[in-house]
């Protein structure tokens, strides 16, 4: 079982979950998420012989959440990753990252190869730097309707998921499942949940005690800190300019479920690309029938996956 300390970190403090002595690697969450969505990690890779960390990122569960929407950059994301890494003795890591937590783990990879050993994403894969800003470029091909549209302006998006929080996690989880991958879509004139109905009954790989575990941690920072990681999108594309068609070169790996609601808005060669951009890129796992929650759906193939790229280290 992992336990759990609070560290400094690029002048916030961070709750961390750990596990296991050995070379450190990070396991970076998603939205709406928390170190909880890498439970079924810990115990493998620890037994594996690796010190295993699970932060909740910035704004997120027990970890702070600096007031300004300006606070969430993907150089402050970043920035927290390089910092955690030097606040637990380290000089390096492996960092892996999933939704939310795949573009940091990139980007860190990207930005400071000298300390990322390896890197791994699931759900998101790299992508170039896109010829115009990213929300422009969504709003063209998905509409205003297009969920990461609906997340930007300040208070909407945090009032409809704060409603009910236990709702929120059944049809957020349950709707970007592999059984029943829901479009990442508002309902017109509506809210980001409107379009979800509440399962019956939850996916088999999800319990009312995971839903209790992630509603309990989002009682301390709501939903606010998270959602302004979206209204940093095209600030991001601006601060990333210096990075323009560079490569990512340590080892990488990609996992990703063929029932992803993510791939609806993917480009169909993202993964016969990706060597173009991961040029040391050791292998892709894409796995049948899994939806957006690949390792807490599929955890004995993503732990298999992972231990076989960290051994190839």
């Amino acid at each position: 079982m992992p336990t759990h300390r609070e560290v400094s970190v690029n002048g916030i403090t961070m709750h961390i979950a750990e596990q296991g002595e050995g070379p450190l690697v990070l396991l970076l969450h998603g939205w709406p998420e928390s170190w909880y969505s890498w439970r079924h990690q810990f115990q493998p890779l620890a037994d594996a012989g690796y010190h295993v960390v699970a932060p909740d990122q910035r704004g997120f569960g027990g970890t702070d959440r600096p007031e300004g929407v300006d606070q969430y950059t993907i150089f402050h994301l970043v920035g927290d990753v390089i910092g955690l890494i030097g606040a637990l003795g380290e000089e390096g890591a492996v960092v892996i990252g999933h939704d939310w937590g795949a573009p940091v783990a990139w980007n860190t990879a990207l930005m400071r190869p000298d300390i990322v050993r390896g890197v791994a994403g699931l759900s998101v894969a790299p992508a170039r730097r896109s010829p115009a800003p990213p929300l422009s470029i969504a709003r063209r091909h998905f509409g205003e309707e297009f969920y990461q549209i609906y997340f930007q302006q300040p208070g909407i998006a945090e009032a409809e998921l704060s409603r009910d929080v236990t709702t929120t996690f059944r049809k957020v989880l349950a709707g970007g499942a592999g059984e029943a991958p829901k479009p990442l879509l508002t309902a017109p004139g509506g809210g980001f949940l409107d379009p979800i109905r509440e399962p019956e009954t939850l996916p088999s790989w999800l319990t009312d005690e995971d839903i209790a575990a992630f509603v309990a941690q989002y009682e301390r920072n709501g939903f606010a800190g998270g959602l302004n990681w979206y209204r940093n999108i095209d600030r991001n594309w601006e601060l990333t300019t210096p990075w323009q068609n560079t490569q990512i070169t340590p080892p990488s790996l990609y996992i990703t479920g063929d029932r992803d609601p993510v791939r609806s808005f993917s480009s169909p060669d993202t993964i016969p690309r990706l060597p173009e951009i991961l040029p040391n890129l050791t292998g892709v796992l894409d796995l049948p029938g899994c939806g957006h929650w690949i390792q807490q759906e599929r955890p004995d193939e993503v732990n298999a996956a992972l231990l076989e790229f960290l051994k190839g280290l």
